[in-house]
């Protein structure tokens, strides 16, 4: 199977003053379709840093990240800006919701600035509407929402342009325990179902089962335990 995202020997660091700061060092990560991966590790880790880069709101210093085997170094601004719209759907710890429109205009945000009607996707909308569970909430604004539905507004966002890869950095870091389950559990639903391939950032174990494949990160390197090497050693044998 061809990898959907490949992340090859990816470096980043930030410079303040005089003094460099490495986040990251030498990160090799490779992820199929379908694959829901979470990336778990402690504040300050590095692990939101990759998200950002593979979904391309940030450069590395060095190293590579390939979305279906394109170098995003290769692209212009434009080409990045098609790629977030069509190829990648992010979804966040704080929603990032539009104030003053209603949930189905801020689920349609991704395909206005794409240049589409929405006459045209309102099928699609009510479909998504259905998945997330908020049919009856489509004409309320995000004031009107708990957390919980205006995290869900989010997911249909991130879902209305079909994009084939979902990042979602902390998804349920605002939620309660209760709902955080709700919004974990949809979002295998739709790593199951649509077969969309997710990446999520988490510091939570619980959040991290969700997923079909654990990466620990720690201090800027992906660790394994001694108890994973000897594993893999033994497999190898």
């Amino acid at each position: 199977m061809k990898p959907v995202i490949e992340v090859r020997n990816v470096r980043k660091s930030y410079v303040t003053g005089n003094v460099e700061t490495e986040i990251l060092k030498g990160i090799d990560l490779t992820i199929d379709q379908g694959d829901f991966v979470s990336i778990m590790g402690p504040s300050g880790s590095g692990k939101s840093t990759l998200l950002y880069l593979i979904g391309g709101l940030d450069k590395p210093t060095s190293g590579e990240i390939l979305i279906h085997g394109t170098d995003l170094a290769k692209m212009n601004d434009k080409q990045e800006s098609i790629m977030r719209r069509r190829d990648i759907g992010f979804v966040f710890q704080f929603y990032n919701l539009i104030p003053n429109l209603t949930v189905e205009e801020n689920i349609m945000v991704p395909l206005l600035l794409d240049g589409k009607k929405m006459k045209h996707h309102d099928k699609q909308l009510t479909e998504l509407l259905e998945i997330v569970g908020l049919t009856h909430r489509r004409t309320h604004t995000p004031s009107e929402l708990s957390g919980g539905q205006q995290q869900r507004v989010a997911i249909a966002r991130a879902l209305i342009n079909e994009p084939e890869i979902i990042l979602a950095d902390e998804p349920i870091g605002n939620l309660d325990s209760k709902t955080g389950t709700e919004i974990m559990e949809l979002l295998r639903e739709i790593n199951q179902i649509k077969g969309k391939t997710i990446v999520q950032v988490t510091h939570s174990s619980e959040s991290a089962e969700y997923g079909t494949r654990l990466v620990n990160v720690r201090d800027g390197e992906i660790y394994r335990p001694q108890e994973q090497v000897k594993t893999e050693v033994l497999q190898a044998q």
